[in-house]
């Protein structure tokens, strides 16, 4: 063993009792500090130093070995260092069998102090402190946040600077403030110095969202309100799934006519998402306090068990638990008010719905993005079909290449719709239909197909309001159409679709298993999208440099996808610092039509994962497809390409569109290419034995 994290969490607490158990995002925080350590790829154990039994029944649960801390290292007046390294002194002793022989009463060589009062670790963040320190570049290693404040004495004196000389923030260096999240440490040298800081010390920088540490009663209210923003929507291994219906299932609202009937609205793609964890297997049931038969009908619907009429919600579900043989921590409940609190404590993944009664935020592990009526269900679904080992949506058309262990600044998979988008995924193959439909749903639809039938995951569109996006001086230019001669403004008004139009695309897409989105060019359009329920948005190439778009974009809080053609360098630093990088894939793009191979530069892929940590993708314009492919090798996540019925067909994109046949090719060799990728581990293949024992001429 060489990183050994420690995790000090003593009973007492002067500002917050018991703190270190209390919940952020649903999770007690000594159990969020033991995961984000278990998280990390460099650490090798985790220890919790604790003198109370509470703590550590919930680190052993968490997966962290304990350690009895004595009354005399537990007081308010006791050093963490004390904690760690009495630690030390207990820990050979108490590791496996298979530990003993490597550390022969020694430490480990490097060792991880981490504090549960930061609520909001990140593991890759503590791999880069830890690999600073296995390489030598430092001995000591703290976690810090990047700060251009001006710091004052109570007496009115400048600690960090002069105040008659007041530097602008881009003419200063930074300074980093110690945010007390974790320390990375040579053994040897805390046994020597007996802290935390010595010889060569450094900062691993942390962004600010992840700096807020809890000391008082309001850090924690802080924390449990930032929780749903900053977590990140990891699976949600679970073998049932109980939700409320109103504010669940709907927005909560209901229509009365005059007859006192009631009806609601539904989301269709929820309906899929409780169909989709049927047929995985994953139990589910409905708890409604009032009887209502829309609830039953809705219910029957779904073909789902549904319980109504209850005076106590939490009595029902413990009875269904325990007549279904389910342990109520392999359970998600999903609420949206008051009444769902009793539930919710119950099951291991109390969920709330993003506009649900604050105090059921507080109590959730996860706040779905998507509100009630409006794809929350879909949502959770496909975040629990995520952990599963094989759902319902494998096809044998498509098959997964042999997942390579993940790599210290690797970027994580992230969700796109139905399937998860980063190394070691099946490429997220889109058929880029943009404005190839000319107008026409029909064509649409067949496009759709040829996308489907391909193996497409997915179909995108572009999405313009022409009195927005059409210049001054091109409105009145005259253009020879299909439909006759007309103005370009009426051209382009005559070919974008509205509502409807999308509404009939969004049925036919989902009736075919694929995901949907498109490229807006304008607010009002990232606006008319939301309402259709995209499940990411696209930025254009053309529209890096709009920045008003791009927040509105962020606003939305969904995966982005960004294509980087005709954009500089300093133009694509400006707009991922509007995006931020934790809802986000990067497309390389040269905007040439047709694309000439010397222009393709697919190295960039890899220049754009180093210097952004997201997943890329390559979204080409050539003929044929040899620089797609080639792309996949370089490891291009996704590939995107604009597809058509017939590239004689009128209108600007179709002549660098592939047609059906060479789509299929594009995704049947994709799919050679992951598998011949293989892991990088070198064997001996059933197919080389023969040769083997033919041609070898003497064995070792």
């Amino acid at each position: 063993m060489r990183v050994l994290a420690v995790v000090p969490a003593r009973g007492g607490s002067v500002g917050v009792p018991l703190k270190n158990l209390e919940k952020v995002g649903g999770v007690p925080l000594v159990a969020r500090a033991v995961d984000a350590c278990l998280r990390a790829e460099l650490v090798d154990e985790v220890v919790v130093s604790t003198d109370d039994d509470r703590i550590a029944e919930v680190a052993e649960a968490a997966g962290a070995r304990v350690v009895r801390r004595p009354a005399e290292l537990s007081g308010s007046t006791a050093s963490s260092e004390s904690a760690v390294l009495h630690a030390l002194s207990e820990l050979p002793s108490e590791l496996p069998t298979e530990f003993s022989g490597e550390i022969s009463g020694s430490a480990p060589e490097i060792v991880v102090l981490v504090q549960c009062t930061s609520a909001f670790l990140d593991p890759r963040d503590l791999d880069a402190a830890v690999a600073k320190v296995l390489d030598g570049e430092a001995d000591s290693v703290f976690s810090g946040t990047e700060t251009y404040e001006f710091v004052w004495t109570g007496a009115g004196h400048g600690v960090n600077h002069d105040p008659a000389v007041r530097p602008r923030r881009q003419d200063r260096e930074p300074h980093y403030r110690e945010t007390g999240a974790f320390y990375v440490m040579r053994t040897e040298g805390l046994r020597e110095r007996g802290h935390r800081f010595f010889g060569r010390v450094t900062v691993q920088p942390v962004p600010a969202r992840h700096a807020v540490e809890i000391d008082t009663p309001e850090d924690l209210e802080i924390a449990r309100a930032l929780a749903p923003f900053v977590d990140e929507p990891l699976p949600i291994d679970v073998d049932a799934v109980v939700t409320d219906f109103d504010g669940v299932h709907t927005d909560d609202r209901a229509f009365v006519d005059s007859d006192g009937r009631e009806m609601v609205a539904v989301s269709r793609s929820d309906g899929m998402g409780i169909a989709l964890l049927r047929r995985a297997g994953v139990k589910v049931l409905v708890l409604s306090t009032e009887r209502n038969p829309v609830v039953a009908a809705r219910a029957s619907k779904l073909g789902v068990p549904v319980v109504q009429g209850l005076g106590a919600k939490d009595v029902a579900l413990r009875e269904w638990l325990a007549a279904e043989g389910l342990a109520p921590e392999r359970v998600a409940y999903v609420g949206n008010d008051v009444n769902d609190l009793s539930c919710m404590a119950i099951v291991g993944w109390p969920v709330a719905v993003p506009d649900a009664h604050p105090r059921v935020r507080a109590a959730a592990r996860v706040v779905l993005s998507a509100p009630g009526g409006a794809g929350a269900v879909r949502e959770l679904s496909d975040r629990v079909l995520a952990a599963r080992p094989a759902t319902a949506l494998e096809t044998v058309a498509a098959p997964a290449p042999v997942t390579a262990p993940r790599h210290l600044g690797q970027p994580r998979p992230v969700r796109i719709g139905r399937s998860l988008v980063g190394p070691g995924q099946p490429v997220y193959v889109i058929g880029e239909i943009g404005i190839n439909h000319n107008g026409d749903v029909d064509i649409a639809r067949k496009l759709i197909d040829v996308a489907a039938d391909a193996g497409c995951q997915a179909v995108k569109f572009q999405k313009r309001t022409p009195e927005i996006c059409v210049p001054l001086e091109q409105r009145d230019q005259i253009r020879q159409t299909p439909w006759g001669q007309m103005t370009y403004m009426e051209y382009k008004i005559r070919t974008e679709f509205g509502a409807d139009e999308y509404a009939h695309i969004a049925k036919y897409c989902e009736e075919r298993g694929v995901d949907w989105f498109a490229s807006p060019w304008d607010v009002p359009s990232v606006e008319f999208l939301e309402d259709m329920d995209v499940v990411a948005h696209k930025v254009a190439s053309a529209s890096v440099t709009d920045h008003e778009l791009l927040r509105a974009l962020a606003a939305t809080r969904k995966l982005v996808i960004l294509s980087t053609g005709m954009s500089t360098i300093e133009e694509i630093d400006a707009a991922v610092e509007i995006l931020g990088t934790e809802r986000l894939v990067m497309m390389h793009a040269t905007s040439t039509y047709p694309l000439p191979p010397e222009e393709a530069n697919l190295r960039m892929i890899t220049t754009l994962g180093q210097r952004y940590g997201v997943p890329v993708g390559y979204s080409g314009h050539e003929r044929g497809l040899q620089i797609s492919l080639a792309a996949v090798t370089l490891g291009a996540v996704t590939v995107e390409r604009h597809i058509t019925l017939d590239r004689a067909m009128w209108g600007s994109d179709h002549a660098a569109s592939l047609e059906p046949t060479g789509l299929e090719h594009l995704v049947r060799d994709i799919r050679i290419i992951e598998t011949a990728l293989g892991d990088g581990v070198k064997r001996v293949y059933p197919g080389e034995e023969a040769p083997r024992a033919r041609l070898r001429r003497a064995t070792a």
